[in-house]
């Protein structure tokens, strides 16, 4: 019996190939709606409201997981003869889709990764950022959306993000999330709880692409480790944009996905 009651958009048509799409933290499918405008007359563009997001419904405290989010995300894709996809996945959304590349290599044709990582390489450095997501869960718990957003949005990766004129409506979006389902989500799928990924790079035998923006300069050295680790990883530097590439640089981005896809 599955654990999560996904609610998606579909863009497209199913004849034609698959992309998976997976948002980023306080995203959802809307998050993807203008992207998968410039997509939907070449692929099949089927964009998930991952849990403790948008309006798919958690039944296990448990499913919040990346284990268990990837394998009900294989489930739905059985469910819908889905045999395989290509992925893009934006930084939450991102680790989650590199889960999915490195686990089930066989249901992925090609990833593509926008701002994100494999994790954490240490203990350590996983239990520091436990700790530091237990604050900012306890924080939209206490207080809420409103604060929230403005302390959130006030970090350095998001300064370009911030001189964008879709700024406003972002923030509007943003405030329809639960901060109850989001806090579950910062526990069970932040980064400090997720699985390290760094060692399984080696092995990855999907062709995977990695955006990242050039303002963007912590995850552009990550980026960069990344590849050096693998021959069936690429990174890609978009000019004009730093953490939320498909936003501040959506024409580029495009471009670089259908380049990468081909058909």
């Amino acid at each position: 019996m599955p654990f999560i009651k996904w609610c998606y958009q579909q863009h497209g048509s199913p004849k034609n190939p698959a992309i998976i799409l997976l948002h980023g933290f306080m995203g959802s499918a809307e998050s993807w709606k203008s992207v998968t405008s410039h997509l939907k007359d070449s692929y099949y563009c089927l964009s998930l409201d991952l849990p403790g997001h948008g309006n798919t419904v958690v039944t296990e405290e448990a499913s919040y997981t990346m284990p268990e989010t990837a394998g009900e995300i294989i489930r739905l894709m059985n469910d819908m003869n889905i045999a395989q996809s290509h992925l893009i996945g934006y930084s939450m959304g991102g680790r989650l889709a590199l889960y999915l590349a490195v686990r089930f290599p066989d249901r992925f044709k090609k990833v593509i990764l926008e701002s994100a990582s494999p994790g954490l390489k240490s203990p350590q450095d996983r239990k520091l950022r436990r700790i530091r997501d237990e604050e900012l869960a306890t924080f939209l718990e206490k207080q809420g959306m409103d604060l929230f957003l403005k302390f959130w949005y006030n970090q350095p990766i998001f300064s370009a993000l911030k001189t964008n004129p879709d700024f406003p409506n972002i923030i509007e979006q943003r405030k329809n999330n639960d901060p109850n389902r989001l806090a579950a989500s910062l526990r069970r799928m932040g980064t400090g709880v997720q699985p390290s990924l760094w060692k399984d790079l080696e092995r990855v035998s999907v062709p995977i692409l990695l955006l990242v923006g050039e303002k963007d300069q912590k995850f552009r050295n990550i980026s960069s480790q990344m590849s050096a680790l693998s021959k069936n990883i690429r990174t890609e530097i978009i000019e004009n944009s730093g953490h939320t590439i498909h936003i501040e640089n959506e024409k580029k981005y495009v471009t670089e996905i259908k380049k990468f896809l081909g058909k």
